[in-house]
């Protein structure tokens, strides 16, 4: 796969690329600028060569490919029955929020987080309670536990949904880190949603422990969500994973789902069955591919934009560049947007602790980056910021 091939997506309704003019380089929305693997295009090419796009179910096989690939991958062991699928990881937490919640209970998340996180509560009728993550002074972020329990204890929190690999910030959650949010909440009956679809995305000295993963009272208060989309590029094709083990919960969520939300569609599910089938060699080389970019993108940083600060990501390819010390009294997505042409997320919209912040993905051809980062120095030269 040459993942330095340049793919004119402006002419393909892409939302990253069709967003903002012409001129901008986008580097926000989570989506890659690669070819997924050929095996998901030859998959979908005889499928729909077949001609008849009817009412679909899920292929009988793809459940037990989902059991051995959590035994393989994570050394988790579930079994088909906890396996369901889903339009997406956004929708399984807007599920579950209102399958286990009623209006006006507390629901917790750890900010900077994905904005969805912060929206699902709200729109579910529910108190959203924010425990804000810890920045050490070598920029990495950790959870600070007392502040944790404390939160669940003073506002009954009823959900926590834990972000594993952690988006924005990059954090891989360690297995100490885990057992401890995993057991405060048993402590206090809090259940937990834990999106984990970042989870193949891991840099090289690292591991994804799914939370569910930890002993048999932890999966039995876990929801997790996964999906095929970050990992081999077809989030355009909506199909996500959720794994539930206790049938209590199975139960809740499935009731609630009932005449609202489906099962992916027939091309969504021949996609992610042909991606975890065959798509593993893919993602060994673009996992080498993102890992460069990482490296060559943290020395870029540092070489070109003094005062923004980045710490390597453990997983995900989104880079969280602090700009506060160097654009005190500017929004980092306005400045960039407007005086670089470069397109970035704003980090205050991952809540409190985001702002000031600005996101980057680097899952792009390396000449896209190498374009975009002397934009971005050019705009702080001539606004005299360095």
């Amino acid at each position: 796969m040459n993942f330095d091939e340049i793919i004119d997506r402006r002419s393909t309704e892409s939302l990253k690329w069709c967003l903002y003019d012409e001129d901008v380089l986008p580097l926000w929305v989570a989506d890659m600028d690669f070819r997924c693997p050929q095996a998901v295009i030859d998959a979908l090419n005889k499928r729909v060569s077949h001609g008849i796009f009817g009412y679909s179910i899920v292929p009988d096989d793809l459940p037990e490919i989902i059991v051995e690939r959590m035994r393989r991958l994570y050394q988790w062991d579930i079994t088909e029955e906890d396996v369901c699928f889903v339009p997406g990881v956004v929708t399984g937490l807007n599920l579950t929020v209102r399958a286990l919640c009623k209006p006006g209970d507390a629901v917790m998340v750890q900010t900077p987080v994905y904005p969805p996180f912060l929206s699902a509560p709200i729109r579910a009728g529910l108190k959203r309670v924010d425990n804000s993550l810890t920045q050490n002074d070598d920029g990495n972020y950790a959870v600070d536990y007392k502040s944790f329990e404390s939160q669940i204890v003073k506002n009954n929190v009823k959900l926590f949904i834990l972000c594993n690999p952690h988006n924005p910030v990059g954090r891989v959650f360690k297995h100490e880190e885990l057992l401890r949010m995993a057991d405060i909440c048993l402590k206090h009956n809090v259940i937990v949603c834990s999106d984990d679809i970042h989870c193949d995305l891991i840099f090289s000295g690292y591991k994804h422990i799914p939370l569910a993963s930890l002993n048999q009272d932890i999966a039995a208060n876990t929801i997790t969500f996964l999906a095929p989309s970050k990992t081999y590029n077809i989030a355009g094709l909506h199909t996500s994973v959720g794994i539930i083990q206790d049938a209590g919960l199975r139960e809740m969520i499935m009731k609630t789902r009932k005449g609202l939300i489906s099962n992916p569609g027939l091309l969504s599910l021949t996609a992610a069955r042909a991606a975890y089938l065959h798509g593993d060699a893919w993602l060994a080389d673009l996992m080498h591919y993102l890992e460069e970019n990482r490296d060559w993108l943290l020395s870029a940083v540092r070489e070109n934009l003094p005062g923004v600060k980045m710490t390597a990501p453990e997983g995900t390819f989104l880079a969280w560049l602090d700009c506060r010390s160097v654009l005190k009294d500017v929004n980092p997505h306005e400045f960039f947007l407007q005086k670089a042409r470069v397109g970035l997320n704003d980090g205050a919209t991952f809540g409190r602790g985001g702002e000031g912040f600005a996101r980057l993905n680097f899952a792009s051809p390396r000449s896209i980056l190498e374009e975009a980062i002397p934009r971005m120095r050019n705009a702080m030269l001539e606004e005299g910021l360095i």
